[in-house]
């Protein structure tokens, strides 16, 4: 009975130990399109239309432009990119046409997607083509020569390949939606970024006071960032693990010696011995 009671306590404590783990490694639920959501992109890096995540943008554009985004990745989640290209009548087109969209960090760094169709060719009389790009897992900190994916400003570029002249400028629609499962403490690592990799993040954090009331003018290319703010993912299971691993290693060690030690009472000496 009393191994049985140590058992349970142990299960218990290891459920109570892993549950905020399993609720953090749950993707939360991502907000719907609404009538706040983009309508137009960017034409560059520095015009990038803001989106957040869960959100779908829109935008209209002309084969051959190059359509931009830009949404918030924080450490421990891995970012899937969607996008959709509405295609003009195909009477109007004369060939195959080749898509694609790339993904940058904040540094402007090409993203290699892990896994997703990044590019796609449409043929003639194809109405749309669809785009994926799952990113690798968004890194808290990492070495200054490696290209790992870290906390910041991510851009998306939409744009055709491969086309015939004849068929430039004409008209197309885009749907963009970026969103990101929380990967959790399978992918921690010792250590984190000072700031974010937000462009105009540091130049604007230069001046004293306001930004309005610095004698010099200020740049904040990108204002998005995660709802609860960066680095809101310190919390990970690892730290669940770590505890649970503890609890079970200390009952483990109760329940060997309850084990081993036996009744501490001392055996009878049978009579006339």
């Amino acid at each position: 009975m009393r191994i049985a009671r140590v058992l349970t306590a142990a299960l218990f404590m290891l459920g109570v130990a892993v549950s905020p783990a399993l609720a953090d490694s749950t993707p939360s639920a991502s907000p719907s399109a609404d009538g706040d959501a983009p309508t137009e992109a960017g034409t560059s890096f520095r015009t990038a239309t803001e989106i957040d995540q869960g959100q779908e943008a829109t935008a209209g554009g002309s084969t051959g432009d190059y359509l931009y985004w830009s949404y918030p990745a924080d450490a421990g989640q891995r970012p899937t990119v969607q996008a959709t290209v509405k295609l003009p009548e195909a009477s109007t087109r004369h060939a195959a046409q080749t898509w694609q969209i790339d993904v940058y960090d904040g540094l402007r760094r090409r993203q290699a997607c892990q896994y997703g169709a990044q590019t796609r060719t449409a043929a003639q009389d194809a109405a749309t083509v669809e785009l994926s790009c799952t990113l690798r897992t968004v890194r808290a900190w990492s070495e200054t020569w490696a290209n790992d994916p870290l906390p910041g400003t991510y851009y998306v570029r939409l744009t055709v390949l491969d086309l015939q002249v004849s068929d430039l400028g004409l008209p197309v629609d885009a749907e963009v939606r970026v969103d990101a499962k929380d990967i959790g403490g399978s992918a921690a690592v010792d250590g984190s970024l000072g700031r974010p990799l937000v462009p105009g993040i540091a130049t604007a954090s230069e001046g004293s006071g306001d930004a309005e009331d610095s004698d010099s003018p200020t740049a904040v290319l990108s204002s998005i960032e995660p709802d609860d703010g960066w680095a809101s993912g310190w919390w990970t299971d690892r730290w669940a693990w770590t505890a649970a691993g503890g609890v079970l290693a200390a009952l483990a060690g109760v329940g060997g010696y309850t084990l081993t030690r036996g009744s501490g009472r001392p055996s009878r000496v049978p009579p006339g011995a």
